[in-house]
């Protein structure tokens, strides 16, 4: 299994093969010329590729990367607001922990299938300090290379074809495309506005929860920025268990909140470990995108079979990773909760930057992203170019996070305050009588 880059940059999985057709487009489930390589020589095969390649949805993030190399590549000054890519570096502490753990003669070696001990044991102290939730280390966690290797192993490891998968739209574009993969339904619950992005899980009929085999959710969201209530989660754990289906919970945002209180672990919920499965990334926590390290935590019946995908299908988290994500984990967190603060006063800067725009963000209560209304009139589609095009300033249409996007845009708050005022300034000149 190919390993992710930072979530945002995952490989399009349809551009992986290097075949496609004369438009552009995969040639899955047909065979195919193999490209032959002009200094070998060599005579081109038919090639077979598989048919559910063709279901598989393209990555909106490499597409983005394509528009912003090419309006660089045309002279354009481009601020990229498209990425999820943290812009700092990790705690001191933990590049202490790194350098140590290359000396460190046990690391030159395979780490284990589930991961080390020491990081997932704390794993489990970090939850039963930051949560009151009790795991057991060697049954109840396991160390993946980052939240979105894990998400791919808990879907195939519960999602045949033709099951269905629930969905709150807007919805990280991942959670479609492993779906894909594993050849599963969708169905969507768009999440209201009213009720702060959140979905109302009790208006959708009984007939989804009862073929649900798993229902998606993500806290603090990627793209709103909503955070969950602990009513939500019950409401959840409740379906889940009376309706016989899994919730997964992304926690990929854990620690990055703007509000008072922290956002919630779905497993301090009462009676959630039983039907719940979450996923943890250091990425954004400590900055360490690059190392690529998280952790799986759900009950040890349905961990016996992620590990049955995990072990045939992933690679291992490196042992230098896990001996400074353990040193993350066991701190006081103090580290985190700055990063939090930073990103709710970038968020604050680009929020009022575009009010005087005549834009207005969602209120966001954490995360790493700005969830902005298109005017009145535009396409988010549209919009997105528009930004490209006059204040060269990239951002992500909302519709490819769903639908329920169409009237936003997403922008990323991973550049410094300044580069955020740089932005919305460049908007506020270039709008003209545009909107």
């Amino acid at each position: 299994m190919a390993q992710q880059h930072d979530r945002e940059h995952d490989r399009d999985p349809r551009g992986s093969l290097g075949y496609r057709g004369t438009e552009g487009e995969p040639t899955a489930g047909r065979s195919v010329a193999s490209p032959v390589a002009p200094a070998s020589g060599r005579v081109a095969t038919e090639v077979a590729i598989a048919g559910r390649v063709g279901g598989i949805p393209a990555n909106p993030f490499a597409v983005s990367d394509v528009r912003v190399r090419k309006a660089q590549a045309a002279g354009a000054d481009v601020i990229d607001l498209s990425k999820g890519n943290p812009d700092g570096e990790p705690p001191e502490f933990m590049l202490d922990a790194a350098v140590t753990a290359v000396r460190d003669r046990a690391n030159f070696r395979y780490p284990a299938f589930a991961g080390k001990p020491a990081f997932l044991q704390a794993a489990a102290r970090w939850y039963a300090r930051q949560y009151g939730v009790v795991l057991e280390p060697a049954s109840e966690l396991l160390a993946v290379a980052g939240a979105g290797v894990g998400i791919s192993e808990v879907i195939e490891a519960l999602i045949d074809p033709g099951d269905l998968v629930v969905m709150i739209d807007p919805y990280y574009p991942q959670y479609r495309g492993s779906t894909a993969v594993a050849q599963g339904r969708i169905h969507l619950v768009e999440a209201q506005p009213e009720l702060g992005f959140l979905p109302d899980l009790q208006a959708v009929p009984e007939r989804v929860w009862d073929e649900a085999k798993l229902l998606i959710l993500n806290y603090p969201n990627n793209p709103t920025g909503a955070a969950a209530t602990p009513e939500l989660f019950a409401m959840a754990v409740r379906l889940a268990k009376a309706h016989h289906f899994t919730v997964m919970h992304d926690f990929a945002y854990a620690g990055i909140g703007f509000d008072a209180h922290p956002p919630i672990s779905l497993l301090q919920t009462p009676g959630a470990l039983d039907v719940g499965v979450e996923l943890c990334s250091l990425s954004k926590m400590y900055m360490v995108a690059g190392w690529r390290a998280g952790f799986v935590a759900c009950r040890p019946e349905l961990m016996a079979a992620v590990r049955v995908v995990h072990e045939q299908t992933s690679l291992l988290v490196t042992s230098v990773v896990q001996d400074a994500g353990a040193a993350g984990l066991n701190s006081d967190q103090a580290s985190v909760r700055a990063l939090a603060e930073r990103y709710a006063g970038r968020y604050e800067t680009l929020r009022d930057g575009l009010s005087r725009a005549g834009l207005e963000l969602v209120p966001s209560h954490g995360g790493l992203f700005g969830w902005l209304r298109v005017p009145d009139g535009w396409s988010d589609q549209d919009f997105a170019l528009w930004l490209l095009a006059h204040p060269h300033v990239a951002a992500i249409p909302g519709s490819d996070f769903g639908p329920a996007g169409a009237s936003y845009v997403r922008l990323s708050l991973l550049v410094p305050e300044s580069v955020l005022h740089r932005a919305a300034e460049r908007i506020a000149r270039a709008r003209g009588d545009a909107w």
